[in-house]
């Protein structure tokens, strides 16, 4: 069975390929979302906490949260059912998923680092991918730097570096629109349309 480990403090994650049946029986019989301690997966995994995430059978099929069984069920899906995603409007299907308890059968377990141990693991938990964007709303760069209400969000916005074009040596950056940004023209527009919609009654 292969391990795909994810450690959401540094944005890293690895793949493990795991062979010995004996290490894999701490995870069979839980169900998604249960919280697990990894000592058994080996001596670098001492003091380790995963959190079962979801998985993938030996044919591809999904688990799927909420579904008390280790083995596979077809049930009617629809918008807003994980596992499914629907061509037209109103569309359901009836597909094959697995149930939320591991067993023996997956060839793929997602789990999701909640307690670093005494050790570091290295490609998982030595070092950190930076994220790649920045958050847009105005409140959450706010939230994110600190600022007050009077504060300009414009100056704060994380820009993105964009590759260098060939021939070129000037750096240039993309920075996203801020959704929800207050400045004096939007006060000055919404305050118009609402005299417009005075004068109109």
């Amino acid at each position: 069975m292969k391990l795909n480990v994810s450690y959401p403090a540094s944005g890293c994650q690895k793949l493990f390929e795991v062979t010995d049946e004996h290490r894999l029986r701490i995870f069979y019989e839980k169900r998604m979302g249960s919280e697990v301690e990894a000592d058994a997966l080996g001596d670098e995994w001492k003091g380790y906490i995963v959190r079962i995430a979801g998985g993938n059978d030996k044919q591809g099929f999904p688990m799927k949260q909420g579904i008390l069984t280790n083995s596979r069920v077809r049930l009617l899906l629809s918008k807003g059912h994980s596992c499914y995603r629907p061509r037209r409007d109103g569309e359901r299907r009836r597909k094959s998923v697995r149930g939320c308890i591991v067993d023996s059968n997956l060839s793929v377990l997602a789990l999701v680092i909640v307690k670093k141990g005494e050790q570091d693991i290295p490609g998982l938990t030595d070092n950190t991918v930076p994220r790649r964007l920045g958050p847009k709303r105005a409140s959450k760069i706010r939230k994110l730097f600190n600022l007050g209400k009077e504060d300009d969000v414009r100056q704060y916005v994380v820009k993105r570096p964009l590759p260098l074009k060939e021939g070129k040596t000037k750096q240039r950056k993309k920075a996203p629109k801020i959704q929800r940004l207050i400045t004096p023209v939007t006060l000055q527009a919404s305050l118009c349309f609402e005299w417009i919609l005075v004068f109109a009654l």
